[in-house]
This record gives structure tokens, C-alpha cells and sequence, in this order.
């Protein structure tokens, strides 16, 4: 692992850098150019920056009219304020209208941190993949941000891009090449199969050490796209392994464990264990207060996969019996 960046970091540094290959690019923001790191392109390329202030309904609508006249928009904000504040925005003017718009957002999950409840969002993948067209995309690290920056703006449709605040270890070096929709798998194991995204990857690599040390082979995968999922490698996963632990800076109703949870429920059901938040509220305090209060660590994974493999036990001796 290398020195810690942020998802927001990786974006802006893409942003900067698309401005210039592609001339149909523009950026628009609501009042919070720095936090999302669209300042760079803004002073480089005014005439293709849209500072739209504290109104992000307008922004989406804007965005989306945009699209719809041949532009390559990317909507920036915190992630609680676009998902939830122009919620009918994005599900009419974008995602029905198939715009092309990239809605880029900062600040999700509990890492939002001393900015408390009303600024955390933990239940935005849950709207954002509930929506028909829309692609949701959850990158782990600088890297995987800056290439999912890059990604998305050759991918058709609306595209929900969610940014982190908080610096991490990039994750994702020897990995394979980013494919929207593609499962990246960083470690092979026989065990369990741990689904991580976001900054929950570097706790599930973590917690596969621990689970090593206790003679239990975890696989770890990043599930960068939560839509389209990627079917085939989780379905394959967990045919190897019989039992699953997804992990999310998210809800557990909704978000990436949902997604798994309804995909395997379907085509190969396991005992699935799901890390995240429980229907609740954030608060204010550091980031890691945060992620240890409301159990998104390395221990409640190791205590997941632990859990997932006494049920995957109980499965067998039933089986035999």
C-alpha cells in the first residue's frame, strides 16, 4: 500500500485532465468547488464551469440539459445533498431522460464526519440503484476514482460517481484493469468471499489477515459498481467458497449487501453476513470514532466471516445428515 489519498482527490486530478482531451466536457457545482475538487478544471477551463450555488435541483436540471444538447456534464456536491435533495431531479431530468450526465459526489458515508447526521450519507446507494438507468459506482481509492472518472465518461447514461473525503491507502495497484461493471478480485481464497467497496476494501484486506492468522482463507473483492453488478464473478464466488460477507460505508438495507443478498437469494443462495450501518443516523465526531461506533471495522468482518462460516457448517452437517 502507498501513501493515502482521497476518492475526491483522484477525481479532481481526472477532471483536470479530461478537460483537456475532450472539449465537450463542462463541470458544474453547487457552492462547494473545493471540497469536491472541481477547482483546477474551474480555473482552467471558466468557460466550460458552471457554479450553480446552493441549489442543486437547478444543478441536475441543468446538468441533464446539458447532456441532452451533446455535453459530457459532471454534477458536483456532497453526495447527502444530491441524492436526497435532488432526488426528483436526478430520477426525471436524468435517468428518464437517459441524459449523459455524471452526478460526481463527495463526502458519503459516516467519513462525512464532524459535519454530523444531516451532512452523512448512508442511504444514497439505495436510491441512487433503485433508479431505472441510472449507473452507480463506488471506487475504493485515488487510483480506482481517477479511473473511474475516466471510465465513466465513455460509459452512455447517468452515472451516480461516489466520492470519499477521507484520505486511504490505495487499495487497487495489481489489480486488474477498471471496467465499469467488472468485479475487481484483489485476493483469492477458499474460505469465505468478502464483497467490499469504498474505503471498506482496505478493512476487508485487514480482516483477511486476521482470519490468516486464525487459519481461515478469505478471498477479497472489490464490487466497485454496485450497478450494473456484476453477476457472473459474485455468483462464481460464491460457488467457491459457500458463504459471503459484503462490507459498505452504507446502510446494510439497500446498498451493496442488499444487492448481493437479492442476487444470491435468486441464483445461489449462501449465508450472507452484511457489515454496515443499522437503520440509523450518524453523528459528529473524527471519522474513526465514527467507523468504530457504528461497527464498520476490521473486527465486524472478522466476526461476520466467522459467523458466515459456522452457518455454512450448519449447512453442511445438514446436508450429510
Amino acid at each position: 500500500m502507498t501513501k493515502a489519498k482521497s476518492g475526491r482527490d483522484g477525481f479532481g486530478k481526472a477532471l483536470l485532465e479530461l478537460g483537456e482531451e475532450n472539449q465537450n466536457v463542462v463541470a458544474l457545482c453547487a457552492d462547494l468547488a473545493e471540497s469536491v475538487r472541481v477547482e483546477a478544471f474551474a480555473e482552467k477551463y471558466p468557460e466550460r464551469y458552471f457554479q450553480i450555488g446552493i441549489s442543486e435541483q437547478d444543478m441536475i436540471g441543468t446538468a441533464s440539459g446539458l447532456a441532452l444538447s451533446n455535453y459530457i456534464p459532471f454534477a458536483t456536491t456532497y453526495a447527502v445533498f444530491a441524492a436526497q435533495r435532488a432526488n426528483e431531479q436526478i430520477r426525471l431530468a436524468a435517468c428518464y431522460n437517459q441524459a449523459n450526465v455524471k452526478i460526481a459526489v463527495s463526502h458519503a458515508g459516516l467519513t462525512c464526519g464532524e459535519d454530523g447526521a444531516t451532512h452523512q450519507a448512508l442511504e444514497d446507494i439505495a436510491s441512487m440503484r433503485a433508479m431505472p438507468e441510472m449507473t452507480v459506482i463506488v471506487p475504493a481509492d485515488e487510483n480506482e476514482a481517477y479511473e473511474a472518472t475516466k471510465a465513466s465518461t465513455e460509459w452512455m447514461g447517468p452515472v451516480y460517481l461516489r466520492l470519499g473525503r477521507t484520505p486511504v491507502p490505495i487499495v487497487t495497484n495489481d489489480t486488474s484493469p477498471f471496467q465499469i461493471g467488472k468485479a475487481r478480485t484483489i485476493k483469492n481464497g477458499t474460505d469465505v468471499s468478502i464483497f467490499a467497496c469504498g474505503i471498506m476494501v482496505e478493512r476487508a484486506l485487514q480482516a483477511r489477515e486476521q482470519l490468516a492468522s486464525a487459519g481461515i482463507n478469505a478471498s477479497v473483492i472489490n464490487i466497485h459498481t454496485i450497478k450494473p453488478l456484476d453477476k457472473e464473478a459474485i455468483i462464481n464466488e460464491a460457488q467457491q467458497t459457500g458463504c459471503v460477507v459484503t462490507a459498505e460505508e452504507h446502510s446494510v438495507i439497500g446498498g451493496l449487501g442488499g444487492a448481493i443478498s437479492e442476487l444470491l437469494t435468486e441464483e445461489f443462495p449462501v449465508p450472507v453476513h452484511k457489515v454496515g450501518t443499522n437503520d440509523t443516523f450518524g453523528e459528529s465526531a473524527s471519522p474513526e470514532e465514527l467507523l468504530e461506533k457504528y461497527g464498520l471495522t476490521t473486527d465486524k468482518i472478522v466476526t461476520a466471516c466467522k459467523k458466515a462460516l459456522g452457518q455454512k457448517e450448519q449447512f453442511l452437517v445438514r446436508e450429510r445428515s
